[in-house]
């Protein structure tokens, strides 16, 4: 994409984010920017810009310099020292107000990239060296590779091995609710293969259970030994607001799961009367079976973050760990649904758990209003988040939107605010938060040994920006009380602090 004088002034009033960096780079290109190009590769492609600081000031580069430049870093994407495996990535020349700026516009990648032997990602406006991290360069190597998570075939894994009594329970409701549907007939494994359950493998044409399979017919432990992580956590916090006042923490079948959390949200949202037509309709219920489906079906299950699904005064969040194909708010104007498990999403369809692709989202969208007082907010990113505004009992109205500040103790996430008449949700990721606190359980650290702790080189704007906020929140303290801008200043968790980080943990 090439821009003109205007369009790249408006590009960099927008500040770093996680898809467009800054780097002074006056004279030469420094390391740092090849870890950038990295990151890049490796997430959703950016933009970087040379001969910009980081607070958006235009140096310019040297123009004596640019001819050199532009050769060094050809040389460096054809050098699998440097960048492996080796891309080739233009470079453009730009001016602005007289003054050179380099444009480097990298594409995502279908591949994973190392600069220098190191693994980087990215993570709002950072770089994230991730080598040492097994989990972030698990989830790397996830997005990048080829077959879905619920298509991995288990062949140790058998139909036997599964629950009879709920696939039973699964062909009873078809027999009831579709007389003439295929499976009401079938026998267990051949309901499963009608399913896309359970399947051969590719590379070693041994049939076996799917991820998808287990997930939906296996019993606890069998889950639990593939995907560890999986859980779905149901809260309810109103009272106390520093922990819960009811929660359940869901770890079986996603069929059960989907049932609970109906059942929680059924428990503790009202459901005002409402007429469609001449015909009383449940808006809680139509907008959390999308939630609850959502949750289920559209998660990323490798991910080490659980679901959560948490009711507050007013409102409910929902997070779940997500393979994204962007960062920030979904307009639904323009938003182009896909299914993130194919095969997931149509066995729920199948039972009457979910709609067809795109359409659960408009009715959320349609009855979310009206059943709350403002649209659902969702949110992309590696974990999918949604805001939904909900009326309280006693016909208490809730808050109106502008002036939400969504719970800081859930997952860490700072303050985030929601304009009337906007699409836009302005928030900081919640992981970087949790990151930064849990650094800091250590004990005592300064500025450059945090961004060590984090994977980054120097400390970055988004940290800089979350510390203050932990500051003025009481989550975190100067050391040195007295003297905020000692050279020799650390940074500890307060008791605040360390209390939300327990809770995090629980």
């Amino acid at each position: 994409m090439s821009f003109n004088e205007q369009q790249l002034k408006e590009l960099i009033l927008q500040g770093e984010g996680a898809q467009l960096e800054f780097k002074a780079s006056r004279d030469m290109i420094g390391s740092s920017v090849y870890d950038t190009v990295c990151a890049f590769l490796n997430r959703h492609g950016g933009t970087i810009l040379l001969g910009v600081q980081d607070n958006g000031t235009i140096q310019g580069v040297e123009p004596s310099a640019i001819s050199q430049m532009r050769k060094d870093f050809a040389s460096a994407m054809n050098n699998p020292l440097k960048i492996h495996p080796s891309t080739s990535i233009p470079i453009e020349e730009l001016v602005v107000d007289g003054k050179y700026v380099l444009h480097i516009q990298v594409p995502e990648s279908p591949q994973v990239h190392r600069s220098s032997g190191r693994f980087y990602d990215r993570d709002e406006d950072g770089d994230f060296d991730i080598t040492d991290s097994n989990f972030r360069l698990a989830q790397l190597f996830q997005r990048k590779h080829g077959t879905p998570t619920e298509n991995i075939v288990y062949s140790h894994v058998q139909p036997e091995d599964l629950r009879g009594d709920l696939i039973e329970r699964i062909r009873k409701y078809i027999r009831v609710t579709k007389k003439d549907h295929p499976w009401g007939d079938m026998n267990d494994i051949e309901l499963l293969k009608s399913a896309k359950l359970y399947q051969a493998d590719p590379e070693t044409a041994l049939w076996g259970v799917t991820f998808a399979g287990i997930m939906l017919f296996g019993h606890d432990d069998l889950i639990l030994t593939i995907c560890p992580a999986h859980r779905t956590d149901l809260i309810l916090r109103k009272v106390n607001v520093n922990r819960y006042d009811d929660r359940d923490l869901v770890r079986t079948n996603l069929i059960e799961s989907y049932d609970r959390i109906i059942a929680f949200t059924k428990k503790h949202l009202p459901d005002p009367f409402h007429l469609d037509g001449i015909l009383r309709k449940s808006l809680r219920d139509v907008i959390f079976r999308e939630v609850a489906s959502n949750l289920l079906i559209h998660r990323e299950f490798l991910g080490g973050d659980p679901a959560r699904l948490v009711i507050e005064y007013g409102k409910v969040l929902t997070y779940n760990a997500n393979r994204s194909r962007g960062v920030g708010p979904i307009n639904p104007a323009t938003f182009s649904p896909r299914s993130k498990n194919p095969v997931l999403a149509a066995f729920f369809r199948e039972i009457d758990r979910a709609d067809e692709l795109g359409s659960g989202m408009r009715n959320m969208m349609r009855y979310g209003k009206l059943y709350g007082g403002a649209d659902p907010q969702l949110i992309e990113g590696d974990i999918f988040r949604m805001v939904i505004s909900v009326p309280e009992f006693g016909g208490i109205a809730p808050q109106p939107p502008e002036l939400w500040t969504h719970d800081k103790s859930f997952y860490g996430m700072g303050p985030a605010s929601i304009k009337s008449g906007q699409s836009q949700v302005k928030t900081r990721p919640e992981s970087l938060r949790f990151h930064l606190l849990e650094a800091l359980k250590s004990g005592s650290l300064s500025r450059k040994e945090i961004a060590v702790k984090l994977g980054h080189k120097t400390i970055s704007g988004a940290i800089k920006t979350h510390m203050s906020d932990m500051l003025k929140d009481g989550l975190i303290e100067y050391v040195i009380a007295d003297k905020p801008n000692s050279r020799l200043q650390k940074y500890r968790l307060t008791e605040k602090g360390a209390i939300m980080v327990s809770q995090q943990e629980d």
